[in-house]
Protein backbone atom coordinates (compact mmCIF):
# COMPACT_ATOMS: atom_id res chain seq x y z
CA UNK A 1 0.00 0.00 0.00
CA UNK A 2 1.49 3.54 -1.01
CA UNK A 3 1.88 5.78 1.81
CA UNK A 4 -0.14 8.33 0.53
CA UNK A 5 -3.75 5.42 0.34
CA UNK A 6 -2.94 4.70 4.10
CA UNK A 7 -2.83 7.86 5.22
CA UNK A 8 -5.92 8.56 3.47
CA UNK A 9 -7.26 5.37 4.55
CA UNK A 10 -5.90 6.20 8.37
CA UNK A 11 -7.72 9.51 8.15
CA UNK A 12 -11.02 8.05 7.41
CA UNK A 13 -11.22 6.09 10.47
CA UNK A 14 -10.16 8.48 12.53
CA UNK A 15 -12.94 10.27 11.23
CA UNK A 16 -15.30 7.56 11.76
CA UNK A 17 -14.10 6.76 15.48
CA UNK A 18 -14.81 11.19 16.00
CA UNK A 19 -18.37 10.16 15.14
CA UNK A 20 -20.52 9.30 18.09
CA UNK A 21 -22.36 5.87 18.25
CA UNK A 22 -25.71 6.46 19.72
CA UNK A 23 -28.60 4.31 20.94
CA UNK A 24 -26.99 1.13 22.86
CA UNK A 25 -28.78 -1.27 25.04
CA UNK A 26 -27.17 -0.88 28.37
CA UNK A 27 -28.09 -4.44 28.91
CA UNK A 28 -25.92 -5.37 25.68
CA UNK A 29 -23.19 -3.28 27.17
CA UNK A 30 -23.29 -4.78 30.32
CA UNK A 31 -22.95 -8.44 29.43
CA UNK A 32 -20.42 -7.80 27.11
CA UNK A 33 -18.41 -6.38 29.88
CA UNK A 34 -18.96 -8.46 32.33
CA UNK A 35 -20.51 -11.38 30.96
CA UNK A 36 -23.97 -10.81 33.31
CA UNK A 37 -27.40 -9.26 32.53
CA UNK A 38 -29.40 -6.41 34.20
CA UNK A 39 -32.66 -8.26 35.68
CA UNK A 40 -35.52 -6.30 34.53
CA UNK A 41 -37.74 -4.80 37.38
CA UNK A 42 -41.06 -7.04 36.94
CA UNK A 43 -44.07 -4.64 39.02
CA UNK A 44 -45.74 -8.32 39.19
CA UNK A 45 -43.34 -9.79 41.08
CA UNK A 46 -44.04 -9.38 44.59
CA UNK A 47 -40.26 -9.82 45.24
CA UNK A 48 -39.96 -6.34 43.27
CA UNK A 49 -42.35 -4.42 44.69
CA UNK A 50 -41.51 -5.23 48.00
CA UNK A 51 -37.65 -3.97 47.31
CA UNK A 52 -39.13 -1.06 45.64
CA UNK A 53 -40.84 -0.15 48.88
CA UNK A 54 -38.01 -0.40 50.90
CA UNK A 55 -35.94 1.58 48.33
CA UNK A 56 -38.48 4.76 48.91
CA UNK A 57 -38.23 4.64 52.51
CA UNK A 58 -34.45 4.73 51.86
CA UNK A 59 -35.10 7.92 49.49
CA UNK A 60 -36.88 9.77 52.27
CA UNK A 61 -34.64 9.37 54.55
CA UNK A 62 -31.59 10.26 53.08
CA UNK A 63 -33.32 13.07 51.77
CA UNK A 64 -34.63 13.81 55.29
CA UNK A 65 -30.68 13.26 56.82
CA UNK A 66 -29.09 15.70 53.99
CA UNK A 67 -31.48 18.39 55.04
CA UNK A 68 -30.53 18.07 58.67
CA UNK A 69 -27.20 18.23 57.87
CA UNK A 70 -26.58 19.56 54.80
CA UNK A 71 -23.86 18.69 52.18
CA UNK A 72 -21.37 21.38 51.89
CA UNK A 73 -19.02 21.25 48.51
CA UNK A 74 -18.17 23.73 46.31
CA UNK A 75 -20.00 22.20 43.05
CA UNK A 76 -22.98 20.78 42.46
CA UNK A 77 -21.14 17.85 40.59
CA UNK A 78 -19.07 16.92 43.75
CA UNK A 79 -22.45 16.23 45.90
CA UNK A 80 -23.24 12.89 44.70
CA UNK A 81 -20.38 11.59 46.36
CA UNK A 82 -21.38 12.87 50.07
CA UNK A 83 -24.90 11.76 49.05
CA UNK A 84 -23.33 7.61 48.50
CA UNK A 85 -22.68 7.97 52.16
CA UNK A 86 -25.87 8.67 53.53
CA UNK A 87 -27.55 6.00 51.29
CA UNK A 88 -25.63 3.41 52.96
CA UNK A 89 -26.33 3.85 55.73
CA UNK A 90 -29.98 3.64 55.70
CA UNK A 91 -29.91 0.81 53.80
CA UNK A 92 -28.22 -0.85 56.55
CA UNK A 93 -30.32 0.31 59.06
CA UNK A 94 -33.28 -1.42 57.37
CA UNK A 95 -30.99 -4.53 56.82
CA UNK A 96 -30.18 -4.24 53.12
CA UNK A 97 -26.24 -4.78 53.83
CA UNK A 98 -25.26 -1.99 51.67
CA UNK A 99 -21.04 -2.29 50.66
CA UNK A 100 -18.95 -1.24 48.01
CA UNK A 101 -19.20 -3.44 44.87
CA UNK A 102 -16.13 -5.92 44.55
CA UNK A 103 -14.53 -6.32 41.16
CA UNK A 104 -13.78 -10.11 40.01
CA UNK A 105 -10.86 -10.22 41.44
CA UNK A 106 -12.14 -9.71 45.12
CA UNK A 107 -10.89 -6.17 45.12
CA UNK A 108 -13.15 -3.10 46.53
CA UNK A 109 -13.67 -0.18 44.06
CA UNK A 110 -15.15 2.89 44.75
CA UNK A 111 -15.19 4.44 41.72
CA UNK A 112 -16.57 4.21 38.66
CA UNK A 113 -20.51 2.57 37.75
CA UNK A 114 -22.03 1.00 40.19
CA UNK A 115 -21.69 2.78 43.60
CA UNK A 116 -23.24 0.09 45.62
CA UNK A 117 -24.07 -3.32 45.89
CA UNK A 118 -26.82 -4.37 48.45
CA UNK A 119 -28.55 -7.43 49.47
CA UNK A 120 -31.99 -7.30 49.94
CA UNK A 121 -34.46 -9.54 52.28
CA UNK A 122 -34.95 -12.25 49.56
CA UNK A 123 -30.85 -13.08 49.45
CA UNK A 124 -30.56 -11.44 46.12
CA UNK A 125 -27.58 -8.56 45.26
CA UNK A 126 -29.04 -5.59 43.72
CA UNK A 127 -26.86 -2.31 42.24
CA UNK A 128 -27.35 1.15 43.26
CA UNK A 129 -26.08 4.42 41.78
CA UNK A 130 -26.32 7.63 43.32
CA UNK A 131 -27.17 10.82 40.98
CA UNK A 132 -27.91 14.30 41.63
CA UNK A 133 -30.04 16.27 39.24
CA UNK A 134 -31.54 19.53 38.47
CA UNK A 135 -35.11 20.31 38.31
CA UNK A 136 -34.06 23.12 35.37
CA UNK A 137 -31.97 21.13 33.04
CA UNK A 138 -33.42 17.10 33.99
CA UNK A 139 -35.14 17.69 30.52
CA UNK A 140 -31.79 18.49 28.52
CA UNK A 141 -28.84 16.51 26.65
CA UNK A 142 -26.47 16.70 29.71
CA UNK A 143 -25.00 14.10 30.26
CA UNK A 144 -25.51 12.51 33.47
CA UNK A 145 -24.33 8.62 33.43
CA UNK A 146 -21.37 7.78 32.85
CA UNK A 147 -20.22 4.06 32.13
CA UNK A 148 -16.50 2.91 31.55
CA UNK A 149 -15.47 -0.50 30.31
CA UNK A 150 -12.45 -1.67 32.62
CA UNK A 151 -10.05 -4.75 33.50
CA UNK A 152 -11.30 -4.66 37.07
CA UNK A 153 -15.48 -4.43 36.22
CA UNK A 154 -17.63 -4.15 39.33
CA UNK A 155 -20.37 -6.33 38.22
CA UNK A 156 -20.30 -9.88 39.03
CA UNK A 157 -23.37 -11.58 38.64
CA UNK A 158 -26.88 -10.92 36.90
CA UNK A 159 -28.57 -8.22 39.15
CA UNK A 160 -31.66 -5.54 39.18
CA UNK A 161 -29.76 -1.98 38.18
CA UNK A 162 -31.15 0.98 40.34
CA UNK A 163 -30.37 4.60 40.53
CA UNK A 164 -31.53 6.77 43.48
CA UNK A 165 -31.53 10.36 42.23
CA UNK A 166 -32.21 13.27 44.24
CA UNK A 167 -32.99 16.83 43.54
CA UNK A 168 -30.75 19.60 44.79
CA UNK A 169 -30.46 22.95 45.32
CA UNK A 170 -28.27 25.38 47.24
CA UNK A 171 -29.69 26.21 50.63
CA UNK A 172 -27.10 28.75 51.71
CA UNK A 173 -22.97 29.36 52.23
CA UNK A 174 -20.63 28.64 54.84
CA UNK A 175 -17.51 30.56 53.71
CA UNK A 176 -16.63 30.22 50.74
CA UNK A 177 -18.39 26.95 49.34
CA UNK A 178 -22.49 25.99 49.19
CA UNK A 179 -24.56 24.44 51.34
CA UNK A 180 -26.89 21.77 49.51
CA UNK A 181 -30.27 20.36 50.49
CA UNK A 182 -32.69 18.12 48.33
CA UNK A 183 -36.18 18.93 47.00
CA UNK A 184 -37.56 15.24 45.69
CA UNK A 185 -35.84 12.38 44.93
CA UNK A 186 -36.45 9.49 41.77
CA UNK A 187 -35.77 5.54 41.29
CA UNK A 188 -35.00 4.14 38.28
CA UNK A 189 -34.46 1.02 37.05
CA UNK A 190 -32.37 1.35 33.96
CA UNK A 191 -32.94 -2.15 31.74
CA UNK A 192 -34.49 -0.12 29.18
CA UNK A 193 -31.48 2.69 29.04
CA UNK A 194 -29.56 3.10 26.06
CA UNK A 195 -26.40 4.89 26.13
CA UNK A 196 -24.01 6.83 23.24
CA UNK A 197 -20.36 5.99 22.97
CA UNK A 198 -17.52 8.51 21.67
CA UNK A 199 -13.59 7.83 20.99
CA UNK A 200 -11.47 9.33 23.65
CA UNK A 201 -7.52 9.88 22.47
CA UNK A 202 -5.21 10.43 25.71
CA UNK A 203 -1.68 10.47 26.94
CA UNK A 204 0.06 9.46 30.06
CA UNK A 205 2.37 11.67 31.59
CA UNK A 206 5.00 9.50 30.57
CA UNK A 207 4.04 10.47 26.97
CA UNK A 208 3.76 13.90 27.83
CA UNK A 209 6.38 15.07 29.69
CA UNK A 210 8.80 13.24 27.59
CA UNK A 211 12.14 14.72 27.02
CA UNK A 212 11.26 15.06 22.76
CA UNK A 213 8.31 17.26 23.89
CA UNK A 214 10.01 19.72 26.51
CA UNK A 215 11.05 22.99 24.30
CA UNK A 216 11.89 24.77 28.01
CA UNK A 217 12.22 23.94 31.21
CA UNK A 218 13.37 25.36 35.06
CA UNK A 219 13.05 25.68 38.60
CA UNK A 220 12.14 28.50 40.83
Amino acid sequence: MQQKEYITKLETLIKQMIKPIKGIPLTLVIESISGYKIIPFNKSDIRDKKVLESLKIVAKNVGQAINIKGIIRSRPNEVGNDIETFVKKVLDKINYKAKTPSTTTGKKKSTGYPDIEFIDEFKRINYLECKTFNIENISTTQRSFYLSPSEEFKITTNAHHFILSFEIFVKGRKKNQYIYNTKSWKILSIEKLEVDVKYEFNADNAKLYSKELILAEGQL
